[in-house]
């Protein structure tokens, strides 16, 4: 791009909301109250399950219904946004979150729980997309954006451990039910403040009549998908419907390619994941959040069942990570986004968190808490703090902004897919390794204490044998990063000439 040219897309881009900076902490509040969500409920899930007298067969579907629906609705949610405008689907997202969290918070049996979480699951999948691709509209400067992902990016990351935290307090020192009604604050400050804060950018929705066949395919491919990879876990890969749910969303998301590519106004335009960057970006960010949800679980029950810490005690335990994370986010990867290229964040990031996953294989019954798992999750914090935030960045740069809603889901549904992917997945091979060791050497064991030794062993070394396969899923994220993700710094093309393409700017284009 010449400087003349450049010069005059400078002159002719509107100028910056003069409240964006406000926005952010409204839009950062709503962000963090939906990562929060995913793990402050399995804090309290074992006394919600005693009040309401949920069996063990069915208590997996207060997660379930969650995960189920928010995946499933992520795309539909995304594009929703992009048709009612980014702001208006935010503020009725968080309207709907509260409410559902309210029912949650005051149910009474199993189904006012799960159809509440399912409820919570339809308006995070409103409301995450609205929130990422306001970003992506009001921060079109490059050393803001990069500042405002970081600070985004830090809360995607940390927030899981945070909830951690919160809901150990919660659960201890009030009631399982305050895990739901603490929501509700939240959504009610970060509604008003948006409502009279958040001004949207003229000109960006997507007003195209909207895509059922699309919708419909995209939500029962994807829930398919994720209720697959659930079952898997309790069920086992072997079981008929889990296999037949694999079969069923291969033959779904499949058509729902095709039909993408021949409709007038796609759902989701192919525009949007094939481009190499943002393609990208999906893949890696998906397959290190199968790491990292897998971690935190095995984490947590290690820590509770093997330390025997508390509730509370172990939402601190994480307390390194999260304040890793925000350091990498924050310090790392913002300071640095403006002077190299994205992969040259996001692959070391990855790989720095693969060596916190590498010493944590190291992990047994008797490990010091501050010589091996806190170095490991300093490591990680630091290592997925750094890539998350150009990863953030990245997934909605280039777009037109009547397509940032969609793309912004796309970030989620990678989140959300991995999660679901990496708790079914990591935790199947940490069973199996746990009970071929226990059936090796049960064998030996005189007395019930030497027997209970060798359960907790065996829990350790299926934890250990889980975490070589997530150090292995890291490499390879690290590995897709480092190929595919070839855009430059901001302001140069991916060879560090000052030609620049519209896809490599930090200024979304205009829609016509």
């Amino acid at each position: 791009m010449s400087e003349t040219a450049r010069t005059a897309a400078a002159k002719s881009a509107p100028a910056p909301d003069a409240g964006r900076w406000k926005a952010l902490v409204f839009i950062a509040l709503a962000q963090l109250m939906v990562v929060l969500d995913a793990t402050i409920v399995n804090i309290a899930l074992p006394s919600a399950q005693q009040d309401l007298g949920i069996s063990d067969g069915n208590r997996q579907w207060v997660v379930t219904a969650y995960a189920l629906a928010f995946g499933g609705l992520l795309l539909f949610g995304g594009r929703i946004a992009d048709l009612w405008g980014r702001k208006r689907a935010f503020v009725v997202g968080l309207g709907g979150f509260a409410a559902a969290s309210a029912l949650g918070g005051a149910a009474t049996n199993e189904a006012m729980m799960f159809g509440a979480r399912a409820l919570q699951g339809a308006f995070g999948a409103l409301l995450a997309p609205a929130a990422l691709s306001l970003l992506a509209v009001m921060f079109t400067d490059a050393k803001e954006r990069a500042k405002a992902f970081g600070i985004y990016g830090a809360i995607a990351g940390g927030g899981g451990a945070v909830g951690l935290i919160l809901g150990g307090f919660l659960t201890e020192y009030l009631d399982w039910r305050w895990t739901f009604f603490v929501n509700i604050p939240f959504a009610v400050v970060a509604a008003a403040g948006a409502y009279f804060v958040i001004r949207e950018p003229e000109g960006g929705r997507n007003r195209s009549a909207l895509d059922i066949p699309g919708v419909i395919l995209s939500t029962l491919g994807l829930v398919s998908l994720v209720y697959g990879f659930t079952r898997a876990e309790s069920e086992g890969w072997g079981d008929s419907l889990t296999i037949g749910m694999f079969v069923t969303s291969a033959v779904l998301l499949l058509t729902f390619v095709v039909v993408e590519s021949r409709v007038k106004a796609p759902l989701l335009p192919l525009r949007v994941v094939t481009e190499r960057n943002r393609g990208g970006v999906y893949l890696s960010l998906g397959l290190a959040i199968i790491a990292m949800f897998g971690l935190f679980l095995f984490l947590t029950y290690y820590l509770q069942i093997v330390k025997g810490y508390s509730p509370v005690k172990t939402g601190f335990a994480f307390l390194p990570m999260i304040a890793g994370m925000i350091v990498g986010s924050t310090q790392i990867g913002t300071r640095l986004m403006m002077r190299v290229p994205p992969r040259a964040l996001m692959a070391p990031g990855f790989l720095v968190a693969a060596t916190g996953m590498l010493i944590l294989t190291q992990m047994e019954i008797d490990s010091s808490y501050v010589t091996l798992l806190l170095p490991a999750q300093v490591l990680l914090g630091l290592g997925m703090g750094t890539a998350f935030m150009p990863a953030m960045s990245l997934a909605t740069l280039g777009v037109e902004p009547r397509d940032a809603g969609v793309a912004s889901a796309m970030v989620n549904t990678s989140q959300q897919v991995g999660g679901a992917i990496g708790t079914a997945l990591l935790n199947t091979i940490a069973a199996s390794a746990t009970t071929a060791y226990v059936t090796d050497h049960i064998g030996g064991a005189a007395s019930k204490t030497q027997q209970q030794l060798i359960q907790l062993q065996g829990m350790v070394h299926g934890y250990t044998n889980a975490i070589w396969f997530a150090v292995g899923i890291l490499a390879l994220a690290a590995a897709i990063a480092f190929t595919l993700v070839t855009a430059g710094r901001p302001g140069t093309s991916p060879t560090g000439s000052d030609e620049t393409s519209d896809d490599e700017l930090m200024v979304p284009v205009v829609a016509h």
